[in-house]
């Protein structure tokens, strides 16, 4: 059976809701799912998955999350070669670098081999309806790519 791994970090709830919302997509697709916090989770874990997925919120001008740093630096010391990748998360419009977060975790996937399954989806804030739909065919697209 096909496994996903959803790594997220959050702090409002807004990017756990985005993880919960692809997580249950996957299981409609009956992959099965691991989802873990980020600071609960060593970015080897990946290894052991299909599709890795990062759902990550940007801080302030374009930072990274404090508690996903350490991933982050990790992850880049991880070959996930055959590995298919997907990355999701929220931002806020008002910020210059809106979801640089997600571009940077995008970034890494593609230079330590792993393959891009479908394109970044950037969640203003909470997920709404237009978002709920994206993020389902985010999950389809990358159970596609990884069958």
């Amino acid at each position: 059976m096909t496994l996903a791994k959803i790594v997220y970090a959050s702090m409002t709830g807004n990017t756990e809701e985005i993880a919960d919302i692809v997580a249950e997509a996957f299981e409609k697709l009956n992959i099965e799912v691991e989802i873990d916090e980020c600071t609960q989770v060593d970015a080897e874990d990946f290894a052991d998955a299909d599709i890795c997925v990062v759902a990550t919120y940007t801080y302030g001008d374009g930072e990274l999350p404090d508690e996903i740093v350490d991933f982050y630096e990790d992850l880049q010391e991880v070959d996930l070669k055959g590995k298919i990748y997907g990355v999701c998360g929220s931002g806020d419009t008002f910020y210059e670098e809106y979801c640089k977060s997600i571009d940077d975790f995008d970034a890494v996937f593609a230079k330590i081999g792993a393959t891009k399954g479908a394109e970044s989806v950037k969640v203003d804030l909470a997920a709404e309806e237009e978002d709920i739909q994206n993020l389902e065919a985010f999950a389809k697209k990358l159970a596609e790519v990884a069958s």
